[in-house]
């Protein structure tokens, strides 16, 4: 598989930079913090914890907690990974052989491509940038062959922050399917939607080939915790997961799986906290745009903590992000690093990250290196 470009571009400028305005995941919290949000149960079991080896699957008070994010999914339907690549990668290498073909929606977080591509054929849709990112239905129903085994999906997307309209999703299912097609979809970005009427249900709540993807990264905040997960109708899928998790992680960190507990359980207060933050940075970013229409073009997302901005100065691009970070400390990432091997993806656009409470003190930074 080729270099993983997004963590080779953080991998010299995550850290580096001073704002970090590409960041992905909204506002973290300290251990601290976290710990004044637990009951005084759940705060005595992370402080009396025994450091030992966990459950595969993962605990099954945290599988509990998860379940109850979901409509129709039961602790049984849920598998544990060390974050979401590990779930992704598990997720292609047991559904996907040399002979099977998949179709991935393009642009989209590099995994999600790179990893299908390294087992058998892929076909890559692209979202419309001309339509508001949209994606376009009888694309896709062109690009299924008859050994089509899967769909790929990322809805709110990354980079574009994009919510497929709930017609368009119902319309994806039915296509899913009619072929007997799995429906792998990335929803790490729901429950930060800036309107809660645009949600999208959670594939395997609505469809019994889906398989939803979700972790404590994004929505939540806590990255650190390195804890994602897989639902799925299908136990016997599940199961099959899991053993390949055993060449992996085997298990999850002891400490993590009762963090996340307590964080799910906190849900509402964590997640109230993290759109209170995007919305006011994205006002910020509407003034700041607004300002500077000459060299952006910005639209507001549907969801998510992240944008993908078309840049209209005569530089291009990546002139402009590496000036950007090297002399004014501001990370932002270039389009290249949303290159795909599936299709074209512009080359004038770079993503913005801004669900961290440090983007006022960012827009000021670019604001002043601009002038």
């Amino acid at each position: 598989m080729r270099d993983f470009a997004l963590e080779v571009y953080f991998s010299r400028w995550e850290f580096a930079a001073k704002y970090n305005m590409s960041a992905s995941d909204a506002q973290s919290m300290s251990l601290e913090e976290l710990l004044a949000l637990a009951s005084p149960q759940d705060r005595s079991a992370f402080e009396t914890l025994h450091l030992g080896y966990t459950e595969t699957f993962g605990s099954p008070a945290l599988l509990q907690v998860i379940a109850q994010t979901y409509e129709q999914i039961t602790a049984q339907n849920i598998l544990c990974f060390a974050g979401a690549e590990e779930a992704i990668y598990s997720a292609m290498k047991v559904l996907l052989n040399s002979d099977d073909h998949a179709i991935v929606i393009t642009p989209n977080y590099q995994a999600a491509e790179t990893v299908p591509l390294s087992i058998c054929e892929v076909s890559g849709v692209a979202l419309d940038k001309d339509l508001n990112w949209d994606l376009d239905l009888d694309q896709l129903r062109d690009a299924i062959r008859p050994n089509t085994k899967l769909v790929s999906i990322n809805f709110p997307n990354n980079p574009t922050g994009k919510i497929l309209p709930r017609h368009s999703f119902d319309a994806l299912i039915e296509i899913c399917r009619e072929h007997g097609i799995w429906l792998f979809s990335d929803e790490v970005y729901r429950l930060i939607e800036l309107d809660p009427a645009i949600r999208l249900p959670q594939v395997a709540d609505v469809y019994e080939r889906g398989i939803s993807l979700n972790v404590m990264s994004k929505a939540y905040g806590l990255p650190g915790l390195r804890i994602g997960w897989l639902a799925c109708k299908e136990r016997e899928l599940l199961v099959s997961f899991e053993r390949y998790k055993h060449y992996l992680s085997i298990c999850n960190s002891a400490p993590s799986e009762i963090l996340a507990l307590i964080a799910l359980k906190a849900g509402d207060a964590i997640l109230q906290r993290n759109r209170d933050m995007v919305r006011s940075n994205l006002d910020l970013l509407d003034q700041f745009f607004t300002q500077h229409s000459d060299r952006f073009a910005w639209k507001r997302p549907d969801g998510s903590c992240v944008a993908f901005i078309q840049y209209l100065g005569q530089d291009g691009v990546e002139n402009f992000t590496r000036q950007l970070v090297e002399e004014a400390g501001v990370l932002f990432l270039p389009s290249s690093i949303y290159h795909s091997e599936l299709g074209p993806v512009p080359d004038d656009y770079f993503r913005i990250g801004f669900g961290r409470s440090f983007v006022p003190e960012g827009i000021a930074a670019l604001d002043q290196w601009l002038a």
